[in-house]
């Protein structure tokens, strides 16, 4: 992908403890191949350089990758060790969670390219079907209006020098795209994947195995 405008490089973290799931999702095996190796591969495919963010560096038997590091206690801690393995001259770098193994090239892509057209940082989303309540010890306290509202996914692409600035601080957050907001970048959404699923229970996997089975995953 290095082109006049520079080398794209990704951070893929899968250093969770998968609390939630029952163990290390990232190592599960869907439709024959691990969750982490399928993240893997379509990053490799995208991007000039993979960084992989794991708990446990040690063993590593999965896909060539250019760099492995040891994550943090939290997600912006693992992304921060992944950064400080992009080489200085990468101009954009893209964030994404191994925990979601049916993302395409086509969302490398797209929030790639947003990026190159100008805005410090591209997020694919998803427009907010269900009503959203806002709740106070159990009880309803209001409505939230979702007209304005879309579900944030990975992967998530920034210019590198921002991302680096927004991560400079230390502070922790659910997405990367919600740091260099609270600094003032610019962070543009690109039509995110109904199939770009996150694996965070088992029934996540079940889901993900009949995509799979029936090519879903195709598009």
């Amino acid at each position: 992908m290095t082109s006049a405008t520079g080398a794209v490089w990704a951070v893929v973290v899968a250093a969770g403890s998968g609390s939630r799931f029952g163990g290390s999702k990232q190592f599960t095996v869907l439709g024959g191949a691990r969750v982490v190796d399928r993240s893997l591969a379509v990053a490799r495919e995208a991007c000039d350089g993979v960084v992989l963010v794991l708990a446990d560096t040690g063993g590593w038997d999965g896909p060539a990758v250019d760099a492995i590091v040891t994550g943090g206690a939290t997600r912006a801690e693992s992304v921060r060790a992944g950064l400080a393995e992009v080489p200085a001259d990468a101009t954009v770098i893209v964030v994404h969670d191994a925990a979601r193994p049916l993302a395409t090239g086509a969302l490398y892509a797209a929030v790639v390219d947003a990026v190159r057209a100008g805005a410090d940082g591209a997020l694919p989303g998803l427009p907010v079907a269900d009503t959203l309540k806002q709740v106070e010890d159990g009880v309803v306290v209001g409505t939230v209006a979702r007209d304005a509202l879309v579900a944030a996914q990975t992967p998530q692409a920034f210019r590198a020098g921002v991302l680096r600035a927004a991560h400079a601080a230390g502070d922790d957050a659910t997405d990367d795209a919600a740091l260099v907001e609270a600094a003032g970048g610019k962070v543009v959404v690109v039509p995110g994947d109904p199939l770009n699923l996150k694996l965070t229970s088992r029934r996540d996997l079940a889901v993900a195995e009949a995509l799979l089975a029936s090519g879903g995953e195709d598009g």
